[in-house]
């Protein structure tokens, strides 16, 4: 199969430019102009609102561009995060159904911030977003822009991702250091639920996707999600290291600022993969425990 990857120097995009290839998949990504390998590869740029896949034609297409969440939610950065994810998707979906032959798949990105803030109430597919929350309103957003595909015929996927767990990137790379130190404790109350995902399992579930004939909204999360509590137990005691400093409330709202605080850290979402189980995706690591045995054992 020939694959487009958006976002392929990512975290995500660059273990799945690897998975796929491994087995035997054409992967190219779609550089930004002006990038050293847009000579060779298909490039885009999307504030000029060009695209050139130089006579590249995918099967499919996994989009994952967006510009990153984690840092300080100036008014800018949220502009820049809303305009990277639906000016983009606008882009390359436009482009992609005016194609003589377009892909028969798009997987695109979006995230589980998409639920909101909602306690424990357990959230499926079939959940809907009642949120104003930034991200939500984001992710709403983001994912309207890829209905022309769906009109034209495309098998479109909304990959509603959590937290990937993997080695040389990603959240666990940012929580390794105060961890091994013996500073990690909870965040807030610690009874917010986080949504997370194996990266082993992030790639079975593109694997799954592109062969699976499922569309719209997947959750892209494992099946069990833990509580911020139940996350800091699991990678403390994976780390043999204590977790009793507590991160209280008012310390991460003044170190991230209000909003972001409480919507990535403070708040959370009791998201579960329903549709890939129905279908019978079986998990590589079903707990949070042993995804974090799994991933540290590998980068000893």
């Amino acid at each position: 199969m020939k694959i487009l990857i958006t976002g392929a120097t990512g975290f995500i995009g660059t273990a799945l430019q690897k998975s796929l290839g491994d087995q035997g998949h054409t992967v190219k990504p779609l550089s930004r102009g002006g990038n050293s390998l847009s000579a060779d590869n298909p490039c885009w740029d999307i504030k000029n609102n060009s695209i050139d896949l130089k006579g590249f034609e995918p099967d499919a297409v996994i989009h994952l561009a967006g510009q990153n969440l984690a840092q300080r939610w100036t008014k800018a950065h949220k502009k820049s995060v809303l305009e990277s994810r639906v000016d983009g998707t606008r882009l390359l979906v436009s482009h992609l159904v005016e194609m003589e032959r377009p892909p028969k798949i798009l997987l695109s990105g979006s995230a589980i911030g998409f639920y909101g803030l909602r306690g424990d109430e357990i959230l499926t597919e079939k959940s809907s977003s009642n949120s104003k929350d930034f991200i939500s309103e984001v992710c709403i957003a983001w994912e309207a822009e890829t209905e022309p595909a769906r009109a034209a015929g495309i098998r479109v996927v909304l990959m509603r991702t959590g937290i990937v767990i993997g080695k040389n990137g990603g959240a666990l790379d940012k929580m390794l250091t105060p961890f091994k130190a013996g500073l990690g404790g909870i965040i807030g109350s610690g009874k917010q639920y986080m949504s997370w995902i194996s990266l082993d399992d992030m790639m079975g579930l593109v694997d799954f996707l592109l062969k699976e004939n499922i569309s719209g909204p997947v959750n892209m999360t494992g099946p069990e999600p833990a509580t911020n509590k139940v996350f800091t137990e699991a990678l403390g005691e994976a780390l043999n290291r204590p977790t009793l400093v507590p991160v209280p409330a008012f310390a991460v709202k003044t170190l991230f600022g209000s909003e972001m605080a409480k919507e990535m850290l403070l708040g959370g979402a009791r998201v579960i993969p329903q549709k890939v189980m129905d279908a019978g995706y079986d998990f590589k690591h079903k707990t949070i425990s042993e995804t974090f045995l799994a991933v540290l054992n590998k980068s000893e």
